[in-house]
């Protein structure tokens, strides 16, 4: 069994090379960049970009389950890949190819690493999928720009178990989870750096858990994330040391009916509304 010491002297050897050679961080699949690059261009046409989605059968598979799931409420559900491109749309697809990339980045060892790693991905695609209904609900915040700042904003949680190159090192639960929230910031910062992740995304790393976050009355990108990470780390731990929501500084950005809670402390609105969010969570996974 490892010792807290080994966990942390591994952890610091693999900070240690980040900051002399980045090229250790996991990068982005070439198919991503490409895909990225494509829908950057103005004159792409969906019939490329088919093409090269078509090269990932996963990714295709996301993209088909994610148009199809209640955050999109189509009214016909799309039957192939051009469907898909219609009903999402460029930016939406450049969001889920991005969400895809971040779930098989990371290189496993072990069967109790990737034990591990879907617990972390099934925490953070609840957490999204919190985000992304509170976005639809609240209005004026893409339902997809909030999935997407959620899972990054948490990367370098999942980029942690990287740490661990031996198969028979690998962490419990618990010191996993302090590692992460030791180290999980700065790493993910700097995977998002390397990726060359639009700015807004690094900064939300950087303001993530922060519950009295306060920059202007609107409610914000921030905010839902914060609001989905509070609700998420509710219902799968209940004991979790966690404010009362009302004092949040999300919280109070929201107007009846939406900011009604129930008798656990939560958002009546989000309680009510389980099986819808975990409908959106199974469509990412």
């Amino acid at each position: 069994m490892e010792t807290l010491q080994s966990d942390y002297s591994v952890y610091r050897d693999l900070i240690a090379q980040l900051m002399s050679d980045q090229e250790q961080l996991p990068s982005l699949p070439s198919l991503t960049w490409k895909i990225r690059r494509a829908l950057a261009e103005p004159e792409v046409s969906i019939s490329q970009l088919v093409e090269l989605i078509s090269q990932d059968p996963a990714l295709s598979a996301l993209l088909m389950k994610y148009a199809s799931s209640a955050l999109l409420r189509s009214r016909m559900a799309p039957r192939n890949l051009l469907d898909v491109m219609r009903v999402l749309g460029l930016q939406q697809v450049d969001r889920v190819v991005m969400v895809h990339s971040v779930k098989s980045l990371f290189t496993l060892h072990s069967a109790e690493h990737k034990q591990l790693f879907m617990e972390a991905w099934h925490r953070l695609t609840l957490k999204a999928s919190v985000c992304a209904f509170l976005a639809r609900m609240v209005g004026h915040i893409p339902a997809d720009h909030a999935v997407l700042a959620c899972l990054l904003s948490e990367v370098g949680s999942l980029a942690v178990l990287s740490a661990f190159k031996s198969q028979t090192l690998v962490p419990t639960k618990d010191r996993y989870l302090k590692l992460c929230r030791a180290y999980s910031k700065s790493l993910g910062v700097m995977l998002l750096k390397k990726w060359a992740v639009d700015e807004a995304y690094v900064q939300i790393i950087r303001d993530i858990g922060d519950w009295t976050l306060l920059r202007q009355r609107q409610i914000e990108l921030i905010d839902l994330v914060n609001l989905g990470l509070y609700h998420a780390v509710k219902d799968t731990n209940p004991a979790a040391d966690l404010p009362p929501i009302d004092e949040l500084a999300a919280y109070a950005k929201l107007a009846a009916p939406q900011n009604e809670l129930d008798e656990h402390g939560c958002l009546s609105l989000v309680s009510q509304h389980w099986d819808e969010i975990h409908s959106i969570a199974a469509a990412l996974r």
